[in-house]
């Protein structure tokens, strides 16, 4: 039953998907219900791509105190030892992925009904009832009966007896004697179911009839595989020697030789399963261990065999180097639209054996649009870029690829609208460059090539010619514009003194004494907070130090004053009475 559960599992790998959908609704019982039966099956709804389930069961929200970890392949499960009666129970629900993360969802719950009476009585299912040529090493079972919590199970010589062994399993329907029963005899089963309310009366005695001692079988030989193989399909079929005393067979294979991660404790009743989708170039661990009544087989030893490589890494023994078939690929995650220049032609570089382009939609969703290393983009927008080899493995040809995705901006050559400058209280100067336009820009001053930086604002300028540049990021183009520096706060007094005695009584721009004439438009002046005060011309007598006719006190003041290309000077001077 495991291994055809296993296979069935793994077959499902072929319809995965890469994302894993919203968490399922329980359909049986729904959330919140109640006076559920104690034997009753989950079911919950079957979410896409999901290849397998694990569901626990707990009094409290994700607690498996219930229920320990179930795997299941189905969007059902009914507990075999049923569920405790008149309880509030947890249902929490794992999707389980093979190449991707698992995602646990949120808990569901419902209370199950209180019972009334005891429980009935129960059926042995292993040995039969009136077996005989039983191992004197066997373990006995027997059916869940509906409202049980727990069994007692007595074994004897005789009907009903109990000179053998009395004991409560709990809530088990399986027993491992202790000591192994006699043999050559009769054995005698009796087991009674109890709850809460009682224990199942009228349980009548079942027997079976016990062998002389039997011996474990020996251990077996992989055949395929052979131990040590290497290039192995990833989907082969497992064979090993059949052994003529043995009922079964444990598997377990894991990626270390300490691990079960592949198959853990998979029961085969022939010597031979295929396996499907193993990982390529990669190494796995397997160990088979024969058994039948008497026991398992001791000692047997663990084998390893490699697949085939797959497109690597992988290590080449020969040269003690690692090998990658994909190729190698250089590709930016941003191309640059430039406006008015469509469409945007694309060529790749690599060396590979194909080429693929996708465009990737609001949904993520792909579309290929060139298997060429040359692809024409219309539009801004998500793309991917691949490039594979293709090998030969075991008469198939495989793609290795390498990807990169990549976005497609759109952008224009920058407009440099102004000039911005104004003094800080020395003989240099700070300007701001204001570009316009649809780009990602950055700023050099003096040099074409730069060095240039995202910040727009050039402090500590000597008051001389500049020239300075804007660069589009994506290459649509530089702007530049220089700016012939005669105009400097030195034509603005540092203070005045509005006191009466007609010596710097006003406040007004003085034209420098050499260069050219300067044109200004308007004169600003604000306090230190930024409050204006007065807008002053060019021609008139100046600031006299009063606002709506009452003197200011003394302190720093501010002024904005405008040229006639509407550049902008800034600064500051001190009011003195």
């Amino acid at each position: 039953m495991k291994n055809r559960v296993f296979l069935l599992l793994l077959s499902l790998l072929l319809a995965l998907g890469l994302k894993a959908q919203e968490c399922p609704d329980l359909l049986a019982p729904t959330n919140g219900a109640t006076n559920v039966p104690v034997d009753a099956t989950i079911s919950w709804e079957t979410v896409d791509g999901v290849p397998a389930y694990n569901i626990i069961l707990g009094t409290s929200p994700g607690d498996d105190d219930i229920l320990a970890s179930q795997f299941t392949n189905g969007s059902s499960f009914t507990p075999t030892l049923g569920l405790p009666s008149n309880t509030t129970i947890y249902v929490t629900i794992t999707l389980f992925f093979f190449n991707s993360p698992n995602i646990t969802c949120p808990s569901f719950s419902f209370t199950t009904e209180a019972l009334t009476s005891s429980p009935n009585c129960t059926q042995m299912t292993s040995p039969m009832d009136l077996a005989t040529d039983i191992n004197p090493n066997t373990n006995i079972s027997w059916d869940y009966v509906y409202g049980a919590s727990g069994y007692v199970v007595r074994l004897g010589t005789t009907v009903g007896n109990n000179d053998i062994l009395e004991q409560d399993v709990g809530n088990s329907l399986t027993l491992n004697p202790p000591t192994n029963l006699p043999t050559e005899a009769d054995i005698f089963v009796t087991i009674i179911p109890y709850n809460g309310i009682g224990s199942a009366t009228g349980c009548i005695s079942q027997q079976f009839r016990t062998r002389a001692e039997s011996e474990i079988p020996d251990c077996t030989t992989i055949v395929y595989p052979m131990d040590g193989e290497t290039n192995v399909a990833l989907s082969p079929i497992l064979e090993w020697t059949a052994i003529p005393d043995a009922t079964g067979y444990v598997v377990n294979i894991g990626t270390t030789p300490s691990n079960s991660d592949i198959l853990n404790n998979s029961t085969f009743y022939n010597n031979s399963t295929p396996v499907l989708n193993f990982e390529p170039n990669k190494t796995f661990f397997i160990t088979i261990v024969p058994f039948n009544d008497a026991g398992e087989a001791e000692n047997c030893l663990q084998t390893s065999f490699s697949t085939l490589l797959g497109c690597g890494p992988y290590l080449d023994f020969d040269t003690g180097e690692y090998v990658i078939i994909n190729p190698e690929i250089d590709f930016p995650e941003t191309l640059s639209f430039c406006e008015n220049e469509s469409p945007l032609i694309v060529t790749s570089e690599d060396t590979a054996d194909g080429y693929r382009w996708y465009q990737i939609d609001e949904f993520d969703n792909e579309t290929v649009i060139s298997d060429t290393n040359q692809v024409s983009i219309q539009e801004n927008g998500r793309y991917r870029y691949e490039a594979y080899n293709l090998v030969s493995q075991s008469g198939n040809i495989i793609e290795c690829p390498s990807i990169q995705e990549f976005t497609v901006v759109s952008s224009e050559a920058p407009i440099i609208s102004r000039l911005d400058f104004s003094g800080n209280g020395t003989d240099q100067l700070q300007v701001t460059v204001v570009a316009s336009g649809n780009g990602d820009y950055e700023y050099a001053v003096d040099n074409r090539d730069g060095p240039y930086s995202d910040n727009n604002t050039f402090p500590n300028l000597e008051p001389v010619t500049h020239t300075f540049y804007v660069r589009d990021k994506n290459g649509c183009g530089i702007a530049e514009k220089s700016l012939v520096q005669d105009l400097t706060v030195e034509g603005f007094p540092k203070f005045f003194t509005p006191n009466g005695d007609n010596i710097n009584d006003y406040w007004q721009f003085i034209q420098p004494p050499n260069g050219e004439v300067i044109v200004l438009q308007s004169i600003q002046i604000f306090n230190r907070y930024g409050f204006f005060l007065k807008e002053i011309l060019q021609n008139s007598n100046g600031w006299d130090g009063n606002f709506q006719g009452q003197p200011v006190p003394e302190g720093e003041y501010w002024f904005r004053a405008f040229d006639e290309s509407n550049r902008e000077i800034k600064g500051h001077f001190t009011l003195k009475r």
